[in-house]
């Protein structure tokens, strides 16, 4: 049996490696010895995996999260702290993080929602049960 790749077999891995370095079909077919409907039906196979892990793990995350915190655009940066960690404190979840992490975090993952030290559209911040964190677009 061949060597596994998470969810992935060894030939998916080598299918989906070969064309995301930029070879066709054709290419990656002539490489493995095999035609190209083959190499076809293989990388359908293994974006159909990629995509069921990634919705696994959407809703492993949506069981996880305690609750959410919306911040509207026009909100100052220095104010979402705060608002974090009150919404974490209602929902009964002791944060991983201070005030200079949660900050950072914001003007890290969310740094296309903001200019300067406004919000400029929506954030959206997920407090999971164990007391972590995630900054995304909302």
């Amino acid at each position: 049996m061949g060597r596994k790749y998470g969810l992935l077999t060894e030939r998916q891995y080598e299918v989906l490696k070969l064309r995301l370095e930029g070879k066709t079909q054709e290419e990656v077919a002539k490489i493995l010895g095999t035609t190209r409907e083959n190499i076809s039906i293989i990388e359908k196979r293994a974006w159909r995996k990629y995509k069921l892990a990634e919705y696994t793990i959407k809703v492993i995350k949506n069981l996880m999260s305690a609750t959410e915190v919306h911040i509207p655009a026009d909100t100052h940066l220095v104010n979402i702290p705060s608002m974090v960690v009150e919404a974490a404190n209602k929902a009964g979840v002791k944060l991983k993080a201070n005030f200079t992490l949660i900050y950072d975090e914001i003007r890290f993952k969310a740094r296309a929602c903001v200019e300067g030290t406004k919000v400029v559209r929506p954030i959206k911040v997920v407090i999971f049960k164990d007391g972590s964190f995630e900054v995304l677009p909302d």
